[in-house]
């Protein structure tokens, strides 16, 4: 690729991420912290200068790439016999090789979930069961009070099925609440529970494509993040605090109005998912190759 098409492609790159990423800096300079939004830069370890380089990914080769050189994964190509160099550089097939293991897991995981049937039914009560029996100083967003109080949030865990299918949400549960949950998910059987419907699955596509960065491009890892973003949003406007201040109006899933406006949006993530997940599929496919 030459370096007036690259260098464009990942300015642009930087413009749309920097719409996100801005604002979060301005945020850690001055110590704020965004109950919402804060979760995408330090739950998940892509850091935001990482988000911001965009990677051609694997099989691409850039012409006056010199800058790319050091980074993780990338070689020089050895120049062509009786043409100048022009200091290209791409991922090399050894780096690609080396990740083949992490490259088999993610696409287990990405195949299983594929496969699966979509399941609307938790309302997003995961939230619900990380702060119940806690009083309000105790709960992850102590800043931010319980739209129900600490009673009125443990009366809605008591009174619905739990049905969390995602680990890395169960085990965040308060130790009351994890018998309460009808499955038992653990740290080594994500295959055997994630489905697509999960709005923590389909945050966590974002997670996958950065760990095959930067073998992938990096247009599909930011299209993974505004995903996640979008997602984020809802499962805290649906969890237990009242974050009306912060402009957030409330998905009250402890109604039968809030249960449908849950589930329906729930089903557009399920769609809009489906595709990305598909694309981190085949992207695996061919790096396996």
């Amino acid at each position: 690729m030459n370096a007036e098409d690259w260098r464009e492609r990942a300015r642009a790159h930087a413009a749309r991420i920097d719409a996100y990423v801005a604002p979060h800096l301005v945020r850690r300079d001055t110590g704020t912290k965004h109950p919402v939004f804060d979760f995408l830069f330090t739950y998940y370890s892509h850091r935001p200068a990482q988000l911001r380089r965009w990677h051609p990914g694997y099989g691409v080769v850039l012409d006056d790439g010199d800058e790319y050189a050091g980074l993780k994964g990338y070689t020089l190509v050895e120049e062509v016999a009786q043409q100048p160099s022009r200091d290209q550089v791409t991922v090399s097939p050894e780096y690609v090789a080396s990740q083949r293991p992490l490259i088999e897991t993610l696409h287990r995981l990405l195949s299983a979930t594929s496969g699966r049937a979509p399941h609307f039914g938790c309302f997003g009560l995961h939230e619900w069961a990380m702060v119940y029996r806690l009083a309000e100083d105790e709960t992850r967003h102590a800043d931010w009070p319980l739209r129900l109080g600490p009673a009125g949030t443990d009366a809605v865990v008591a009174e619905h099925r739990i049905a969390c299918s995602h680990f890395d949400a169960f085990r965040f549960f308060t130790p009351p609440a994890r018998p309460l949950n009808t499955l038992s998910p653990g740290p080594d059987d994500r295959p055997l529970f994630e489905q697509p419907g999960c709005l923590h699955a389909g945050m966590d596509l974002y997670k996958h494509a950065f760990r095959l960065s930067p073998m992938i491009s990096s247009d599909l890892v930011a299209d993974c993040f505004e995903l996640a973003w979008d997602i984020r949003t809802l499962d805290m406007r649906a969890a237990p605090y009242d974050l009306a201040d912060l402009g957030f109006e409330s998905v009250r899933i402890e109604t039968v109005e809030g249960k449908a406006e849950y589930v329906d949006a729930q089903r557009g993530f399920a769609e809009r998912g489906a595709p990305l997940r598909a694309r981190l599929v085949a992207e695996c496919e061919r790096l396996l190759a």
